[in-house]
């Protein structure tokens, strides 16, 4: 099993590593256009690399009906995404395959975490006024530090968009700075919102922003808005990825969000790290897939693998 990383420590933000930087969209299109088309993944391949990205999943519930009802059905499912029968066809009855996480709103959390006791599956809170961020800095730390002393091990943060929009990169810093000191041992995520940046360029920019300030993990979504997870969007925030890496040595996770729902989209994003980051941030303590009926889109198709017929979509629901 591999080590997990360290946390990112952080750093004062220095905007040599970003301003100079433009990212030229239709090249970035060219490439995320060439993901997942140059080699394919078939037949036992394929049902192993859905069954990894089912380890990937932050298991998502994020309505605003949520009930402590389904917060409990979506742990269990948490818990056993794969129906028993599958399991033992595919041999992985060892496994103890679960998701990555479940990823509620901070209300949610004590129901989530008393549902995945003992399972070893950490609980990821949004907070900081999700999904605008809108909110007085002081409340939006408040929510943070009190979403982790109800139990979330990670925090899914938002940032604020017009500090990015309008180049005020060194209130964006301390501001994120803040909240990942108000984490204290849980994990951060900071979702950038990307589809309201405007730019690949402020996309990257504000990945290494995020990155200096101490995230743990950058995100692309909230999932509300009109534009979530893009390959083009992927491919720059994962060359600043790579970039932060190159230069200070810590390793940043990666978690696209919103609009993922099939198995072939998981196997595209798995296939994004693996040609980009390598194997090793394929793993999940370094690449989530944020999302919720993927879930059940990805079990259809590992029954495939197994029986040869297709199951109706209502056959594998989510919770």
């Amino acid at each position: 099993m591999t080590d997990s990383p360290s946390r990112n420590p952080g750093m004062a933000l220095d905007e040599s590593w970003f301003d100079a930087v433009r990212v030229n969209r239709p090249a970035a299109e060219r490439r995320a256009a060439q993901i997942g088309t140059r080699r394919g993944v078939k037949k036992a391949h394929q049902a192993a690399w859905l069954v990894h990205a089912i380890r990937c999943i932050d298991l998502t519930t994020l309505a605003g009906d949520d009930t402590a009802g389904r917060v409990r059905r979506l742990c269990a499912k948490a818990r056993a995404p794969l129906r028993p029968d599958l399991v033992e066809a595919l041999g992985i009855g060892d496994l103890g395959l679960t998701t990555g996480a479940v990823c509620v709103y901070p209300t949610m959390v004590p129901h989530a975490v008393a549902a995945l006791e003992g399972s070893g599956i950490p609980v990821a809170s949004v907070a900081t006024g999700f999904p605008a961020g809108l909110m007085p800095l002081k409340l939006r730390l408040a929510e943070i530090e009190w979403a982790v002393a109800e139990g979330a091990a990670e925090i899914d943060i938002v940032i604020t968009r017009e500090y990015a929009l309008t180049g005020q990169w060194d209130r964006l810093h301390d501001e994120i700075a803040a909240m990942r000191a108000a984490c204290g041992p849980a994990h951060m995520k900071a979702i950038l919102a990307t589809g309201e940046l405007g730019t690949l360029t402020n996309v990257y920019a504000a990945s290494m922003v995020a990155m200096q300030a101490g995230a743990d993990f950058i995100k692309t979504s909230t999932g509300k808005e009109a534009v979530n997870a893009t390959l083009p969007v992927a491919l720059t925030m994962i060359r600043a990825i790579r970039d932060y890496q190159d230069r200070t040595g810590t390793l940043i996770g990666y978690k696209p969000a919103g609009g993922l729902r099939t198995a072939k989209e998981a196997t595209v994003w798995l296939s994004l790290m693996r040609e980009e980051l390598g194997l090793r941030h394929m793993q999940p303590d370094l690449f989530r897939i944020g999302a919720s009926s993927l879930l059940a889109d990805i079990e259809r198709q590992i029954e495939h693998a197994v029986t040869g017929r297709y199951a109706a979509l209502s056959h594998h629901a989510t919770a």
